[in-house]
């Protein structure tokens, strides 16, 4: 792992500590660092409403080659409610990769407390690549995800195979020089620049699932520059990208018998199974029944390729319990019979993205980050050799991905490995970010605190009405930079259950 860290220095320009003012900067980079901004009007209803103002930050495409393509990173900013107690600021990224982020309002309005408000500037941005930071064209996929189950068979399979093929290609035809810059360490770079451009000396931040990635990054690449950073759902940096992905397979598993325990209680209602067991065996039967028969909503075929990926979405949040029970009702009334339209809002939206959205960005990031194994037939076995342990989601989680068909990454990825105070937040049943990843990245942070939310199926911890203990961890570091004495373990408070 020294090597690693040894050649990622060796990639980039040698950094000096950016600061505003007479402070020394990054060579070169002084153009980028002082800049002035134009704020305007965002015209995006939460932020209008709250009195935000949104610029555009100018970055080196390439940081490697200061003198070459520009591009602009889009920032919002919600100004602190009480200038005389100001702190300085507080930059927040939803997730991803690919989440737009530029609405921080939206992501933390409801959850942050007025003193945390009071004193901090709310900065969104989105990351280069997404939304108003220089989104790159469509890469004209025929699927709105990359993500999706090799199915039951081997031709399901090569299927898949095949259009990861085409799917890469369809990107990187599009100005792969741009393209292959749109990473988690620019971003992370960018992210100085956002820095140093409104005259911080440090950034305090809020990241959620791939966002504690980009934070872990930062804090490594950025240590004197990191203030107090909130990782809420946990990404392991030596797990990511790959391996994020295996891990969802037990992961959902779990979720799922998590949520047969709670459809079982309710078969008179969805008719799903009066047991546990039985809720289970409906589910695996359906997805055998439209891997014979695929069921068409909308113009839109759910197969055993979709149906896989569609219960991954849901099983994320506890709260969801209802809406799920609906589509799997749904579909299993659907089985055998001829194309129709989807009744339950949910199901027609996720319907609508597969058919007609696509979700290329998280392709750009996620494969332009790490590298991912070329060999289709290390795939293949290990989708055989999950299938008996995780019969729903082992050909989703050891699928084949267009990072297959990338281009190889423009640096190596972050060996994060620092003592860097932050607060590091998962519930215990979180299928998206499992558990252990937050245990690990609390392990190569030696200087942060761990929080763990118990016995809770759930991704993103910090929410309305979810658990007051985990609350007031995070507005207290936000608040006051206090971190808990020692790790902590919170409960979801009883309203929420």
């Amino acid at each position: 792992m020294a090597v690693v860290a040894v050649s990622v220095l060796a990639a980039v320009p040698v950094y000096s500590n950016a600061a505003p003012g007479g402070e020394a900067k990054p060579g070169g980079m002084e153009r980028f660092y002082g800049q002035q901004l134009q704020w305007h009007p965002c015209e995006i209803a939460n932020l209008d409403k709250a009195g935000g103002e949104c610029a555009d930050v100018q970055v080196p495409l390439d940081y490697g080659r200061l003198d070459g393509r520009t591009m602009t990173v889009a920032i919002s900013r919600v100004k602190a409610t009480d200038p005389a107690r100001r702190q300085g600021i507080l930059l927040a990224n939803p997730g991803g990769p690919g989440g737009e982020g530029l609405d921080s309002i939206d992501l933390l309005g409801d959850v942050l407390t007025p003193d945390v408000t009071a004193t901090h500037d709310l900065i969104g941005m989105d990351p280069r690549g997404v939304g108003e930071s220089g989104r790159s064209p469509r890469c004209g996929w025929p699927v709105g995800e990359m993500i999706r189950s090799a199915g039951l068979d081997p031709l399901g399979f090569v299927h898949d195979t095949v259009q990861s093929v085409g799917m890469a290609a369809g990107c990187l035809v599009h100005d792969p020089e741009m393209m292959r810059q749109f990473t988690t360490r620019n971003t992370a770079r960018d992210m100085d620049v956002v820095r140093g451009v409104l005259g911080e000396p440090t950034i305090d931040y809020f990241g959620l699932s791939y966002g504690t990635y980009l934070g872990a990054v930062f804090t490594q690449m950025f240590p004197e520059r990191s203030g107090r950073i909130v990782l809420d759902s946990a990404i392991d940096p030596d797990r990511y990208w790959e391996g994020l992905v295996q891990d969802w397979g037990p992961a959902n598993e779990r979720a799922l018998d998590d949520w047969a325990i709670w459809a079982a209680t309710k078969d008179d209602t969805y008719r799903l199974g009066a047991t546990p067991q039985q809720v289970r065996a409906t589910v695996e039967g359906l997805v055998r029944s439209v891997a014979r028969q695929p069921v068409v909503f909308d113009g839109f075929a759910v197969d055993d390729h979709w149906l896989p990926f569609l219960l991954h979405g849901m099983l994320m949040n506890f709260r969801l319990n209802e809406k799920l029970a609906d589509v799997v009702r749904e579909i299993a009334d659907a089985v055998g019979g001829p194309p129709t339209k989807a009744r339950t809002p949910w199901l027609a939206a996720i319907v609508e993205s597969l058919r007609d959205g696509e979700d290329s960005t998280l392709a750009q990031i996620a494969c332009g980050d790490v590298g991912a194994p070329r060999d289709p037939g290390w795939y293949w076995r290990n989708i055989e050799q999950t299938r008996a342990t995780q019969p729903v989601f082992g050909a989703l989680a050891s699928n084949i991905q267009p990072c297959a068909f990338w281009a190889g990454p423009v640096e190596p990825a972050t060996v994060v490995r620092n003592a860097v105070p932050a607060l590091i937040l998962n519930s215990t049943g979180d299928p998206r970010t499992p558990y252990g990843h937050a245990v690990r990245l609390h392990q190569d942070m030696s200087g942060s605190r761990l929080v763990t939310l118990q016995d809770v199926r759930i991704h993103m911890t910090f929410r309305p009405g979810l658990s007051s203990c985990v609350n007031d961890a995070i507005n207290t570091y936000f608040g006051a930079g206090t971190l808990p004495a020692e790790d902590t373990t919170c409960h979801a408070d009883q309203a929420s259950q």
